[in-house]
């Protein structure tokens, strides 16, 4: 599905906890990553590539837990069948 409301709901709680800049660039976009807003515009589908631009005193830190919750794919389960 993409970054639909749940992951950029997750994305941006996450990222409450850094005084970094964050920042998603996908195709020729590159967005706010700490806006549920932005994050929902940039549209990214799934299997999208996006580069995560951290900048601040706490980038390694952020970019590692976003890294982790995309792997885990934000905890979503995929559906019954």
């Amino acid at each position: 599905m993409g970054l639909h409301t749940r992951p950029a709901t997750t994305i941006v709680k996450l990222l409450q906890n850094y005084k970094c800049n964050v920042h998603f660039k996908c195709r020729k976009e590159t967005i706010n990553a700490k806006s549920i807003l932005n994050i929902l515009i940039l549209a990214a589908q799934k299997n999208s590539k996006i580069t995560i631009i951290a900048e601040g005193v706490d980038a390694k830190e952020a970019t590692a837990k976003l890294v982790e919750a995309f792997e885990n794919e934000f905890g979503e389960q995929a559906p019954c069948k």
